[in-house]
């Protein structure tokens, strides 16, 4: 019984990191398809996501046999609890990516701006979300804790999109369509870290018992 119960873990950990890969793989397509200007790559994240949400639910559905039918105990019971958890953040992490992708398809003109920030921000989330599920995988509590902190990185580049997005639109009011759409860009990909924080605070509550927000 044990046997089977940690292989249906390893399955759990598997699933987990290749729903963790998709979104990691959209955000960075979402990213190119808006530097480029590519709308067919921006298609490609949107029809895509359709895969991310069957793999949140297969994800759930393997959870709730192994909560059911193993009742596991004690960290066990916190792994698999975590892991539900969890994978709410990465299916959202894959609409964020999504949203990216459809308004990057609305842009056909040169940007008012030079691209920068935003896709340092790209980096970054990527970085947080590989970063989480990996502590979750290899129960790396100090790891987890660094994705938190990774996370300053992340606001701290939203503050400067946004701030000198305002001023363009300040200087010239023709701007501010183009502005309000990177901020709005900006906008998820800082959610998605939030996302990602949330990921590692769970798998901090999976290891410790303790969830660091209570």
């Amino acid at each position: 019984m044990r046997n089977k119960f940690l292989g249906q873990l390893d399955a759990l950990h598997e699933m987990l990191l290749e729903m963790g890969k998709m979104v990691q793989i959209n955000i960075t397509k979402a990213s190119n398809a808006l530097k480029e200007q590519n709308k067919e790559l921006a298609k490609e994240v949107i029809e895509s996501d359709h895969e991310i949400n069957q793999m949140e639910k297969d994800i759930e559905s393997l959870c709730m046999k192994i909560l059911i039918r193993q009742n596991p105990v004690a960290g066990d019971f916190r792994l698999v609890s975590s892991a539900l958890k969890m994978i709410t953040d990465i299916e959202r992490i894959g609409d964020q990516a999504a949203d990216i992708a459809e308004i990057s398809m609305f842009f056909d003109k040169p940007f008012i701006k030079k691209l920068e920030h935003i896709p340092q921000m790209a980096e970054a989330t990527i970085k947080m979300v590989t970063d989480s599920l990996n502590a979750f995988v290899n129960e790396d509590l100090d790891l987890a804790n660094s994705v938190i902190a990774q996370d300053d990185i992340v606001d701290d580049l939203f503050a400067t999109v946004k701030n000198d997005l305002i001023v363009l639109i300040s200087k010239d009011s023709n701007n501010g369509e183009q502005a309000i759409d990177l901020i709005m860009i900006a906008k998820y990909l800082e959610r998605i870290g939030d996302h990602a924080t949330n990921i590692a605070e769970w798998v901090i509550y999976s290891i410790t018992g303790t969830h660091p927000n209570t």
